[in-house]
């Protein structure tokens, strides 16, 4: 083979370039102002391009490349390779091309069904925040939280616009249709939104209302003092029933409320300090009494303990009041000395009531008959010496003597 020639191509004396395809030779162009070398070099490097791009094109579609682009640039090397200007295997590269069309079609019916799943999976993705959107719509308006309602539909929202800007393109019927429901379903919240807090706006209105004609009763007590004080408990639970008016002026209305009810109290301790230091010397003179009432407690003679008790009550009563923190703890120590004496009243009584000891003496007549039995079975035993009998009779007697010692009290 001559400098002038190749495998797949040749170069003849006027400069022409010629290629062997498909049996036959063609001519494929010149190349001016080149050696032979030259011109056969500048085809071989066109066929070089081809076949750099079908290798690229195989790449691509063996990558999942979108089965259009592959299929529209197959179309493109298939007439390029036609009568290509180029010098090499031509044949061999329209057969790689050609085989990229079957590989197209095996392409296209995968990225067809791919396309198919992500359409199908958009439209679930979609009509799931649709859904959601129509739940909130769904709900009581009264028992929302609207704070977190709004933020949940701000979300929905959200997720929608960047579903449809960057999500699969989902068929326009159903596109609509869906957005048709998203917007009715925010529509609805919104409309429930502003009904709600029209409403509680208007509650708050009459709730702070009546919680200002509170706070203006309860500064009208002022000038009653301590003596306001019953009055102004019965309006702190008006106050507790009267509902909330908004955080803000529930706020500034109690501290207006409270400072009333401040003054009352205050007002009141200064009573109650002036009366316990005035009522101090009582409760010396009460301390004194029950220290004179103390042996009441283990007194004997009844009559002697209640004209004792008598006369301390009389000045218990006449020594008047004592400070608050201490009427509990006198009161109590009276009454206990109080209730020592009813007792000694009451074990009198019940010691010489007729009927009772009418009752007493005839059991008592009873048990010292028996007593008198047992004795001489007793004195019998003995002298029989009887061991077993001896112990019965005793236990029976000492029995009988326990008995009649009781009712003897």
């Amino acid at each position: 083979m001559s400098a002038n020639e190749s495998t797949w191509g040749r170069v003849d004396e006027t400069g022409t370039v010629y290629v062997t395809d498909r049996g036959t030779e063609r001519a494929v162009g010149q190349y001016p102002d080149g050696t032979p070398d030259e011109a056969l070099a500048y085809f071989t490097r066109k066929f070089t391009e081809l076949e750099g791009q079908v290798r690229l094109l195989e790449q691509r579609a063996r990558a999942g490349a979108p089965a259009a682009d592959v299929a529209k640039t197959v179309a493109a090397l298939t007439d390029a390779l036609e009568s290509a200007a180029a010098v090499g295997d031509l044949e061999a590269l329209r057969t790689r091309v050609a085989a990229l069309s079957t590989t197209v079609e095996k392409l296209t019916e995968a990225q067809q069904a791919e396309a198919a799943a992500a359409v199908e999976a958009a439209i679930a993705e979609r009509l799931a925040i649709v859904e959601a959107a129509e739940a909130l719509a769904a709900k009581d308006p009264q028992s929302i939280q609207w704070k977190q309602a709004t933020a949940e539909l701000d979300a929905l929202f959200t997720r929608w616009k960047d579903h449809q800007q960057n999500g699969p393109r989902i068929p326009k019927k159903q596109a609509d249709d869906l957005w048709k429901r998203f917007r009715a379903a925010r529509s609805t919240v919104d409309a429930h939104r502003r009904s709600f807090f029209a409403g509680l706006d208007a509650e708050h209105k009459e709730v702070r209302a009546r919680k200002q004609a509170l706070v203006e009763k309860a500064v009208a007590l002022a000038s009653q003092g301590a003596a306001g004080i019953p009055a102004y408990r019965r309006l702190l639970d008006e106050w507790k029933t009267a509902g909330r008016a908004g955080k803000k002026v529930d706020d500034a209305l109690w501290e207006q409320f409270k400072a009333a009810g401040d003054a009352l109290y205050s007002a009141k301790a200064e009573v109650d300090a002036r009366e316990n230091e005035e009522f101090a010397g009582n409760l010396q003179v009460k301390l004194a009494l029950l220290e004179e009432a103390a042996p009441l407690l283990t007194a004997t003679d009844r009559v002697q303990a209640r004209a004792a008790l008598t006369s301390i009550q009389r000045r218990w009563e006449a020594a008047g009041k004592v400070p608050r923190d201490q009427v509990r703890v006198v009161e109590d120590r009276l009454r206990q000395i109080e209730l020592a004496v009813k007792k000694l009243e009451e074990d009198h009584w019940n010691r010489t009531d007729p009927e009772k000891k009418a009752r007493s003496e005839g059991l008592a007549a009873q048990l010292e008959q028996a007593i008198a039995g047992l004795e001489a079975d007793l004195a019998a035993a003995t002298a029989a010496k009887d061991a077993r009998r001896i112990a019965e009779v005793t236990e029976a007697l000492e029995a009988r003597r326990a008995w009649l010692s009781a009712v003897d009290r």
